[in-house]
């Protein structure tokens, strides 16, 4: 049998005892594939929404300490009233602006579904194309569903939806480009805030400035003036909170990686060195016929990745399942993504687990007599 084969095998001659090792390994590299996934599929989807349609960039309320939970939207950002609509249409630079609410009305599929009010008419600078149907009217019970929420929702044109238990009729189908607008639905602005009891306020504006301008001066003519109030985002690393949410499921993935590796280790310090206790007279034997012990700790050492390697693969492929099955179910709102970077760091740190876990184990086994090995019974 070549050394190669040797290395592959051995790990498994104790098949329970490697199974329990890959699945304590497994779960870490588990939950790192998906946070991975997820973290950076929050990104996309939101890097989607600042950079869909015909706009520059986009106006968000800034939260204080006295914001009320009822006022928060996605990102950290919060509602504003509609009257600065017309105070930034006057911002010299501005030559569109347009206001956008958004709510997460339920359906009786989705506990928490995407629905953007804006007027009909802004219809060409969010990007729509509607594929079926027409636009909706402003103040009907009318929505245009996304490709991706009309398949979900398994509805098309002509059909009903129930948003927070009111019918709304499907009058579209549009699509966008934009992964988080094609899986949700627009309406009438109004229409958005009744169902939220939004009043008369905004979640953001959308600006399209003058041939000529220069945005990032219309940007900080906006700020100096309502800078107390509102934020102007054309990045992702301007909307408020979004360092700190993607800084906190970082901090979690290298929790969860720091703890994988410890587990991972003990697991499979315990089951090599078992597995080096058992075959004391193997080894003796090894090293009476000239193996060498550089030799013995690369087979150790090659055992041990092996069984973290195994654990590696297992373990992506279940974060994945388990992502995609939490996506199927609408709990996430958003399409993971999943990158070689993610599963680079994970066989990382499956591999860096199997290094560690094998270090000791195979230096007990190069430290073994020949001669007392032998012996061994």
């Amino acid at each position: 049998m070549s050394f190669l084969k040797l290395i592959l095998k051995n790990p498994f001659r104790s098949k329970s005892r490697a199974l329990l090792a890959i699945i304590g390994i497994g779960i870490g590299i588990a939950t790192i594939v998906a946070l991975g996934a997820v973290t950076d599929g929050m990104i996309a989807s939101a890097d989607d929404i600042l950079h869909a349609g015909g706009y520059d960039f986009t106006i968000e309320g800034k939260t204080n300490e006295n914001t009320s939970s009822t006022s928060m939207m996605s990102f950290g950002t919060t509602t504003f009233n509609e009257n600065y609509l017309e105070k930034i249409s006057k911002i010299k630079g501005v030559k569109e602006v347009v206001g956008i609410y958004m709510a997460t009305p339920r359906t009786e599929k989705s506990p928490m579904f995407v629905l953007i009010g804006m007027n009909a008419s802004a219809k060409n600078l969010a990007d729509l194309t509607i594929t079926e149907g027409r636009i909706y009217k402003n103040n009907a019970n009318e929505i245009i569903m996304g490709k991706i929420s009309s398949e979900k929702e398994n509805k098309t044109v002509g059909d009903k939806i129930k948003l927070n238990g009111d019918n709304y009729k499907i009058v579209g189908l549009f699509e966008s480009g934009n992964v988080f607008q094609d899986q949700g639905a627009f309406t009438g602005l109004n229409k958005a805030r009744d169902l939220m009891d939004g009043g008369k306020n905004l979640s953001s504006l959308y600006v399209k400035v003058t041939d000529g301008a220069v945005v990032d001066d219309v940007e900080k003519r906006i700020e100096d003036k309502y800078g107390d109030k509102l934020t102007t985002v054309s990045s992702l690393s301007d909307l408020e909170m979004v360092e700190n949410i993607i800084d906190m499921l970082n901090g979690a993935s290298f929790a969860i990686s720091l703890l994988a590796i410890i587990i991972g280790a003990v697991g499979i310090i315990n089951t090599m060195l078992t597995s080096v206790l058992e075959r004391t007279r193997e080894i003796g034997v090894l090293k009476a016929v000239g193996w060498s012990n550089n030799k013995i700790l690369i087979m150790i050492i090659g055992e041990s990745i092996v069984i973290t390697l195994v654990a590696g693969i297992i373990g992506s492929l279940c974060g994945i399942a388990g992502v995609e099955l939490l996506n199927a179910s609408d709990i996430i709102p958003l399409v993971p993504m999943y990158t070689i970077e993610t599963f680079a760091k994970a066989f990382s740190i499956a591999i860096l687990v199997g290094v560690i876990g094998g270090i000791y184990p195979a230096i007990k086994a190069i430290r073994l007599p020949p001669t007392e090995a032998l012996r061994y019974e």
